[in-house]
């Protein structure tokens, strides 16, 4: 089973996925003309303005349940998991992946809105609802809510799980099995409350355990300053191949910094579309531009905190896969949350371990959460002819039943298979937002020219002569109540 499972992750993570995802982000960096640098001045005034609805969330709440999504456990884990495989040149790959992938994530979030749905009272979208309308592709489109289902139920909830169990053992001696019973049990809690208590706390949640995390990296940081610019020559030396050390494992450099930097920030992955589509606004630009910063706060501060802790302190292992160890700094250390507990505990004696216990149990448990909603919008999807009540419980028990699995079975095989699930999403939406750059374009265009005009812009797809946006062209009314509420 486990030689099956990892034959499969190498055929969907071969070179080909990871020179497409850089390629995919390049080219819609240069095609938005970088609008993720260009538009930063607009990200404050866009997260906070809005309102909710009856179908819909606030923008802010549509970003705080994206972001719950992209920072886990693949931003203290997946970064340790990097540069112990790939080196401390990973990281700065993990940089490149997010600054570009802000521009995939614009063109997936903005899709989503574009043919977002109102569906059993409910704003509903993401890739399966932008293939079917877009590119007229109902088979492809079944195939990508199929595989998100089973990727976002069952796949992936076993790693943020894996990862909660070892490092609350690892913390306060807490048997993996009690830690699971305990996990299903909020969550259940949670996610029968539907999408609007979702949303809530996700809202209440990210904001704080995120900025929580940060300032305790940058207390590490600075208590060890003097390391500082030699843990950034060592990085950006290692990343292009010109470490003495690190120069033979270039390739697993790029290879994990990429595969690392996508499970994390999701950037492409058809993941954020889900809560993007959610959000009430105006112009489907608005959350898209939303969107792609929130893949810089979990990528540039989020996971280079992390990264920042482990190298700074020294606290880490490199052994590339199938080669002799380069760096042995800790024994017995399974890369993972162990390389943050140790480069915490190092510095502040007592508190390292529990605090990367509790910050982890926060993350993960709230990608978890995401990790539900998506799953349950590509299950209505499915459904939308008819709905499947019955369905919804049993994928509710399933991704309960995989969290408690997840906190027993072995961290590599959970790793393993969350690949899998992430891989197979970012091909299938990859192909997909390639084939609707078109009107993503169109989005942005009509976005920037209503600006100059001095116009919030409002968005009319007749006008642009996109097709099938059926919410915006039959149910959308100029945006009163926004004002109100916002």
């Amino acid at each position: 089973m486990e030689q099956f499972v990892n034959w499969l992750s190498g055929i969907i993570w071969s070179p080909a996925l990871i020179y497409l995802c850089l390629g995919v982000g390049l080219f819609y960096s240069l095609a938005t003309r970088f609008l993720q640098v260009r538009h930063m001045k607009d990200i404050i005034p866009l997260m906070f303005k809005g309102g909710k609805s009856d179908a819909g969330i606030s923008s802010f709440q549509a970003l705080t349940l994206a972001l719950s999504g992209r920072v886990g456990t693949g931003n203290i884990a997946g970064v340790a998991t990097a540069i112990a495989y790939g080196g401390p040149g990973a990281v700065f790959w993990m940089w490149a992946i997010a600054f570009l992938g802000a521009g995939s994530a614009f063109v997936e979030a903005a899709l989503g809105q574009v043919y977002k749905v109102k569906q059993n009272g409910q704003f509903r979208g993401g890739p399966a609802y932008y293939i079917e309308k877009g590119l007229k592709m109902k088979w492809y489109a079944v195939l990508f809510a199929v595989v998100t289902v089973i990727a976002t139920g069952v796949l992936l909830p076993g790693v943020q799980a894996n990862s909660i169990a070892l490092s609350v053992e690892n913390a306060f001696h807490i048997p993996p099995a009690i830690t699971g019973v305990v996990l299903a049990l909020c969550l259940g809690i949670i996610i029968f409350g539907g999408v609007k208590r979702i949303a809530r706390v996700a809202e209440f949640v990210v904001p704080f355990m995120a900025l929580g995390y940060i300032i305790v990296a940058l207390l590490i940081t600075i208590l060890n300053i003097s390391e500082l610019p030699g843990v950034l020559k060592l990085i950006f030396s290692s990343a292009f191949g010109a470490d003495a050390a690190f120069g033979g494992i270039l390739g697993a450099a790029i290879s994990w910094g990429v595969k690392r930097g996508i499970y994390s920030n999701e950037a492409g992955q058809g993941t954020a579309p889900h809560a993007a589509a959610a959000a009430e606004v105006s112009h489907p630009a608005k959350q898209g531009i939303v969107q792609a910063f929130s893949v810089y706060v979990d990528t540039l501060f989020v996971c280079s905190a992390t990264a920042f802790m482990i190298l700074i302190t020294g606290m880490y292992n490199v052994t590339p896969e199938g080669g002799k160890t380069i760096v042995k700094n800790l024994a017995d250390v399974e890369p993972g949350p162990g390389y943050t507990q140790a480069a915490v505990e190092s510095v502040l004696p007592g508190f390292g371990a529990p605090f990367v216990a509790i910050a982890l149990l926060f993350f993960a448990f709230t990608t978890i959460m995401a990790y539900y909603y998506m799953a349950e919008t590509n299950l209505a999807y499915i459904n939308k002819k008819v709905r499947r009540v019955w369905s919804e419980y049993i994928l509710r028990v399933a991704i309960l039943g995989m969290v408690f699995f997840g906190c027993v079975k072995t961290a590599g095989l959970a790793w393993t298979l969350g690949d899998i699930g992430v891989g197979s999403m970012a091909w299938l939406n990859i192909i997909a937002i390639l084939l609707l750059t078109k009107p993503a374009l169109k989005v942005l265009k009509d976005y920037e020219a209503q600006l100059k005009d001095g116009k919030d812009p409002v968005f009319d797809p007749v006008k642009l002569g996109i097709k099938d946006a059926d919410f915006w062209e039959h149910e959308y009314s100029q945006p009163v109540e926004e004002e109100k509420t916002g």
